[in-house]
C-alpha cells in the first residue's frame, strides 16, 4: 500500500497553474502580497507542474515492475501481464514484474529522459525559434497587433499537438517556451505597451472554465462509500485538514532562509505554504494514472484498491483546496481591513488611462492632470527605466510625447471634451504609446 500512497500523492503534489493566479493578482494581492512572493507563486505553479510528473512516473514504475511475492498464487495476489510489451506508458496494464531496478531503468529511459527531457527540450527549442522570429518580424513591422497577442496562445496549441503525438509532457513543454518566448522580456514589454487585453481576458475565461469544468466532473457518489472504499465525508475531511497543514507550510517554513530572494520573512513564508492550491494538474495526473492500471475489479488487489480510491481522494482534495483557499483570500482581506493595514507602496509604475469611464487599477493613485495613474506593486513587469515610450512603431513622436505629458492631446481630460487637430497624421497617433515607467516618483 505505500506505493499506492506514492502515487496518490504525487497527484496532488503540483501546484495549479490556474487556480494560483486567483491568489497571485486581484485585489487582496496587488495591495497586501509582496510582488516577489506574487511572482515566485505564478513561476513555481508553471514549472512544478510539469516538472512533477516524473514522481508520478517513479511511483507508477515502482508498482509495476515490482517482482512477485513468494506467497503470490493467484491473479487476486498478483496481477502479471504477460505476451506484450513492458513499455511503462502501456495502458490498462497491471504488472511486468522485474523487480526494483528494472522499475528503475524504465523510469529513467522512458519517464525522465523521453516524457520529461525531451518535453523540456523542445518547448525550449519552439519558444527561443519563436522568440526570435518575433523579434524579426516586430521590428520590421511584418505582424498586426492582434497576431501579436494572440501568438503565445498559437505556440501553446501546437505544442500540445505535436508534444501530444510523441507522448512528452506537453504541460512542462508549454511552460518552458512560455519562458523561452519572454526570456529577454521583450515581449512583455510590447503587450503592456500596447495595453494588452487579450491576454487577461483569456486568463480570466480559464479561471472561470476551470471552476466550471471541476463542478461538472466532480465524483461526489464515491465521497461517501464505507462498504466498497472505506472512505467517508469525516475521513475526508481529515485527510484535507492534514494535507492542507503539512504538504507545504513545514518544508517552506524550514527552508526559507535559503530563499533570500524569495522570502524575506517568516510571514510571507508561510503564506507561500499555505497558498499552493490543488486543481487541474492533479486531475490531469490521477486521470494519466487510472489509464495506465486496469479498470477496478479486473487486477490484483493492490491495484484494485488503488483504482477504486485514488480518484474520490484526489477529486475531493481539489475540492477543498478550491473552498478553502477561495473562502481565504475574502477573509484575509476583510481582517486587513479591520486592523488597518497599509496597502504595498513600492515599484510605482505610472500607465495612462485609456477612458474617463475605466476603472482605476487596484493599489493606485489617480493622476488626473495626466491623465493616468500610478499603480503600485504591479504584478510582472519589467525592471523599470528612466522614461521609455513604446508605439506600435516603436517610438513616440515629439509632440505627442510633449502632448501626453501636458495632457491637452490626444488623452482629453474630463473638463476637456474636444481638442482641435493639426492633421489627419495626428489622429492615427491617437493611440500610440500608452505605458511609462520611471524610476522614482516623489
Amino acid at each position: 500500500m505505500t506505493l499506492s500512497s506514492l502515487i496518490i500523492a504525487s497527484c496532488v503534489t503540483p501546484t495549479d497553474p490556474i487556480l494560483s493566479q486567483a491568489i497571485a493578482k486581484g485585489p487582496f494581492a496587488d495591495n497586501y502580497v509582496h510582488r516577489h512572493v506574487r511572482e515566485f507563486i505564478s513561476s513555481e505553479a508553471g514549472g512544478n507542474d510539469g516538472f512533477g510528473f516524473p514522481f508520478l512516473l517513479l511511483a507508477v514504475s515502482l508498482l509495476r515492475y515490482a517482482g512477485a511475492p513468494a506467497t503470490a498464487a493467484s491473479l487476486e495476489d498478483f496481477d502479471l501481464a504477460r505476451g506484450m510489451p513492458d513499455a511503462l506508458g502501456s495502458s490498462g496494464v497491471g504488472r511486468f514484474g522485474g523487480g526494483t531496478e528494472e522499475a528503475l531503468k524504465h523510469w529513467f529511459v522512458e519517464g525522465v529522459l523521453y516524457m520529461v527531457m525531451m518535453g523540456f527540450g523542445y518547448g525550449a527549442l519552439v519558444g527561443y525559434g519563436s522568440r526570435k522570429i518575433l523579434n524579426i518580424s516586430l521590428v520590421r513591422q511584418w505582424v498586426c497587433n492582434e497576431c501579436y497577442m494572440i501568438f503565445p496562445v498559437g505556440i501553446a496549441l501546437f505544442i500540445i499537438g505535436t508534444c501530444g503525438c510523441v507522448g512528452s509532457d506537453e504541460t512542462l513543454a508549454c511552460f518552458i517556451a512560455g519562458n523561452a518566448l519572454n526570456w529577454d522580456g521583450r515581449y512583455l514589454h510590447e503587450t503592456e505597451a500596447r495595453h494588452d487585453s487579450f491576454n487577461p481576458g483569456i486568463e480570466t475565461l480559464l479561471n472561470f472554465g476551470a471552476f466550471m469544468y471541476l463542478g461538472a466532473v466532480m465524483p461526489w457518489e464515491t465521497f461517501q462509500m464505507p462498504k466498497v472504499t472505506g472512505i467517508t465525508v469525516s475521513r475526508l475531511m481529515g485527510l484535507g485538514l492534514f494535507v492542507l497543514l503539512f504538504r507545504r507550510i513545514p518544508a517552506i517554513l524550514m527552508t526559507y532562509r535559503f530563499m533570500p530572494k524569495v522570502c524575506n520573512n517568516w510571514r510571507e513564508a508561510l503564506f507561500l505554504g499555505y497558498f499552493g492550491p490543488i486543481g487541474l494538474g492533479a486531475i490531469s495526473y490521477v486521470e494519466t494514472a487510472r489509464k495506465l492500471f486496469p479498470e477496478p475489479g479486473e487486477s490484483d488487489k493492490e491495484i484494485n484498491n488503488l483504482t477504486l480510491s485514488m480518484v474520490p481522494v484526489v477529486y475531493w482534495l481539489v475540492f477543498f483546496s478550491i473552498i478553502i483557499h477561495g473562502v481565504s483570500v475574502p477573509v484575509l482581506s476583510f481582517i486587513y481591513k479591520v486592523i488597518h493595514v497599509k496597502p504595498i507602496i513600492d515599484n510605482p509604475v505610472e500607465i495612462v488611462i485609456l477612458s474617463e469611464n475605466e476603472p482605476l487599477p487596484n493599489n493606485s493613485e489617480l493622476k488626473p492632470e495626466r491623465h493616468s495613474a500610478i499603480v503600485h506593486n504591479r504584478f510582472s513587469r519589467m525592471e523599470p527605466v528612466t522614461v521609455e515610450h513604446r508605439s506600435f512603431r516603436n517610438t513616440l513622436h515629439p509632440d505627442d510625447a510633449d502632448a501626453i505629458r501636458r495632457g491637452d492631446e490626444g488623452w482629453p481630460l474630463p473638463e476637456h471634451e474636444d481638442f482641435p487637430r493639426d492633421s489627419e497624421s495626428d489622429s492615427t497617433r491617437k493611440h500610440d504609446v500608452v505605458e511609462t515607467e520611471i524610476k522614482h516618483i516623489v
